[in-house]
């Protein structure tokens, strides 16, 4: 009896064993399946922070770096002018994106890949309000959620028609900025950047095949243009070329520019929309072209006048930083060193020979910088994107001369929609509120004639 009851125990001991190796078993295979099924709708962590991270970076270039960099550039009497646009449209452009520009932007609803239709240029509204973008949503295809990506590109919508802002400065009335500035973010920025970066049919990047990787088309030569166009409508300011105007704080200047410098990581390394290797490179060319130029700005300065300046080391490296916008995703370090050593001196150049040969009056040189420096980059992108250059090659088919007419091309489309359709929106305002200031207004300052106020306590 004792020896069936032993019998039995062990028998049951060896079912349970059975049954519990069978456990581990399912539970070694199992485990690894439900952590992939979880992965797979689940933000990677590395790539949100580092999203999160860029995003503020990218607002940080706006507020208070560009402020501070116009801010220190005008007349004391327009410093608080400057800052209270850069801070208005922040909020305002926010708003903007929220009910309409993302959507305009970035839905894709009746694109097909390789084919030209009305969605190639512009995205849908099936995204207004942000409609159907909610906690648990992920960007499409990528790894981040689509709310840290929505923010992103936010704070690219607010920094693009800041930087025209640097062109009217001091003479645009603030009622006709921010309704330029709001026209202007519907019809062209939004639009430019749905051809560039909405995916399978959009323009630029699908049909085309330029590349653009942070903005180079879309934010510096859409901006630049815009610039140039309004600078010409508003008209110089009283006294341009006759009074001297000298920056009123060139500290304001050399801080706001080191504040850029810093948050164009976020902007250039944050457009991988990953922290990998690409981000890397992104960060490491950025640095590059942005020293090159600031060193190929101040010799070419020291040469031609005698002494290097603190405004034209701190406005090379803004042009440093604009010419590998487009290419920051596509070169290497030898590119990054033409880039910025050609934007340099081409900056130097457009904000100094062309703009006292052709007159206009771009007040902050927006166009001397962001346009040209702009288009120097998209170019020279399609140049150093070369494997044999360092890039990280050309894509099937293309050849650096198809690749460099696709740059061009790209850029020939954006100087004419942000040319033609910024002129009929400012010619728009200024049939309604006007654009300029009176000038008596000009004369006392926008400060006071604009906002009441004073940037400085003088008394």
């Amino acid at each position: 009896m004792q020896q069936r009851c032993a019998s039995l125990t062990a028998k049951k001991r060896s079912v349970y064993t059975r049954i519990g190796t069978l456990i581990v078993i399912l539970l070694i295979c199992g485990v690894p399946s439900l952590a992939m099924a979880q992965d797979a709708t689940a933000p990677d962590s590395g790539d949100t922070a580092w999203m999160l991270t860029s995003t503020a970076l990218v607002l940080f270039m706006t507020i208070p770096g560009l402020a501070l960099f116009y801010g220190g550039l005008v007349r004391v009497q327009n410093v608080l002018s400057v800052l209270m646009q850069c801070f208005a449209l922040t909020g305002l452009i926010t708003v903007l994106w929220i009910i309409c520009g993302y959507s305009l932007a970035f839905n894709t609803a009746g694109m097909e890949a390789g084919k030209i239709t009305l969605n190639s240029f512009v995205g849908g509204l099936g995204t207004i309000f942000l409609r159907g973008i909610g906690v648990d949503t992920l960007l499409s295809g990528g790894t981040i959620p689509e709310t840290v990506f929505v923010t992103f590109q936010l704070t690219f919508a607010i920094i693009t028609p800041a930087l025209i802002a640097g062109a009217f400065a001091e003479r645009m009335k603030f009622s006709a900025m921010l309704i330029f500035s709001v026209l202007w973010s519907v019809v062209v920025y939004a639009p430019l950047c749905h051809m560039a970066w909405a995916g399978d049919g959009s323009l630029f990047g699908d049909i085309i095949g330029a590349l653009d990787f942070a903005g180079g088309n879309v934010v510096h030569i859409n901006a630049g243009i815009a610039a140039l166009v309004a600078a010409i409508l508003v008209g110089k300011r009283i006294g341009y070329q006759t009074t001297a105007m000298p920056p009123h704080s060139l500290t304001l200047t050399v801080v706001g520019a080191s504040m850029l410098w810093v948050g164009w990581f976020g902007f250039n390394a944050g457009s991988a929309v990953a922290a990998d290797g690409a981000a890397g490179m992104a960060m490491l060319v950025t640095q590059i072209s942005t020293a090159t130029a600031a060193i190929a700005w101040m010799f070419v300065e020291w040469g031609k006048h005698g002494k290097p300046s603190a405004l034209g080391i701190v406005t090379g490296a803004v042009a440093g930083l604009v010419a590998i916008t487009p290419a920051s995703g596509s070169v290497g370090p030898i590119g990054a060193l033409v880039i910025g050593l050609v934007s340099g001196v081409v900056c130097f150049w457009g904000a100094t020979s062309l703009k006292a040969k052709l007159g206009y009056d771009d007040s902050l040189d927006a166009f001397g910088v962001h346009g040209i420096g702009g288009i120097v980059g998209a170019l020279l992108t399609g140049v150093f994107v070369a494997t044999s250059l360092g890039g990280n090659g050309l894509a099937e088919g293309m050849t650096i001369g198809t690749q460099v007419w696709a740059q061009l091309l790209s850029i020939i489309i954006t100087i004419a929609w942000s040319g033609i359709l910024s002129f009929i929106i400012l010619k728009i305002v200024d049939a309604t509120v006007g654009l300029r200031v009176e000038e008596d207004e000009e004369r006392q300052g926008l400060d006071l004639s604009q906002h009441n106020e004073r940037g400085y306590n003088l008394s």
